[in-house]
């Protein structure tokens, strides 16, 4: 436990601007013709000036306040029944209730937003921040890819259980990916990696308790082990993860992974 790391982010790791900037450039052209609602005292005139001009520019509302319409986000009405927030997006009248009712309208007449586009880069650079965890899964992967190719160790990535016979035979009709799979002469390892930064939440402690079931499933069909490649301080406080460790005979984490690999380089002579 003294050995996991604080986190494995570097600088780039916070925002995927790249990613960002896609989002925005794929909405600009509606939000710069959106730009026309700033500063107008009459919202619901402008909105069906906008309407009769083109009424396709209000389909990216949503972005607006930070929900994105695959999310099918609702809102509660009076009658306490609730409806999708894009099906307000069809008529000018919902568009117009949608703006007084979010404040946008208010924000668009005090002029408090000047540049929709700029707005919006904001909003995509906090909604990505969302994104971070599996980011941080993602550098774990290729932490320990980096590692296997640097020693030789072959590897397949994203490996599913149906491409396993023996395997998808033992866990039925769940449905499992591995992270990695490394062959020997003598074993097939399936490998999951993650990496848990902040403590708290119940995720690192399913993780550990699905893992305790999930190994002794696999290692008693001949020539398969199970391997768990974890670190963060995220597990410090998290009891399952000790029960785990105890359970899983092939627990690594960053600095003890060098252990696996010798047992790896041992089958490969």
């Amino acid at each position: 436990m003294s050995q996991l790391y604080e986190t494995n982010a570097t600088l780039d790791f916070y925002c995927d601007f790249e990613k960002i900037q896609r989002n925005v450039a794929d909405v600009a052209i509606s939000l710069n013709t959106l730009n026309y609602l700033i500063g107008k005292d009459d919202i619901e005139a402008a909105v069906d000036e906008l309407w009769k001009r083109d009424q396709k520019v209000f389909d990216c509302l949503d972005i607006l306040i930070a929900t994105r319409r695959k999310d099918n986000k609702r809102y509660l009405l009076q009658d306490k029944s609730s409806r999708k927030i894009s099906e307000l997006f069809k008529t000018k009248e919902g568009v117009v209730a949608f703006l007084y009712g979010t404040g946008l309208a208010r924000l668009f007449q005090k002029r408090e937003i000047s540049n929709l586009v700029d707005y919006v880069f904001g909003v995509e650079t906090g909604l990505d921040s969302n994104a971070r965890k599996n980011r941080s899964g993602h550098v774990m992967e290729n932490w320990v890819s980096d590692v296997f190719i640097t020693n030789g160790i072959l590897f397949e990535r994203e490996v599913a259980c149906n491409k396993l016979p023996a395997i998808q035979q033992e866990l039925g009709r769940d449905i499992k990916r591995f992270d990695f799979v490394v062959r020997t002469s003598q074993t097939t390892y399936l490998i999951e990696v993650n990496f848990y930064a902040d403590g708290g939440g119940s995720k690192p402690s399913e993780v550990a308790r699905a893992y305790s079931e999930l190994s002794p499933k696999i290692n008693r069909i001949s020539g398969y082990k199970f391997v768990w490649i974890t670190d963060g301080k995220g597990w410090d406080g998290v009891g399952s993860f000790r029960e785990a460790y105890n359970e899983i005979p092939y627990v690594f984490n960053l600095t003890t992974l060098s252990a696996f690999i010798e047992i790896v380089k041992d089958e490969l002579l």
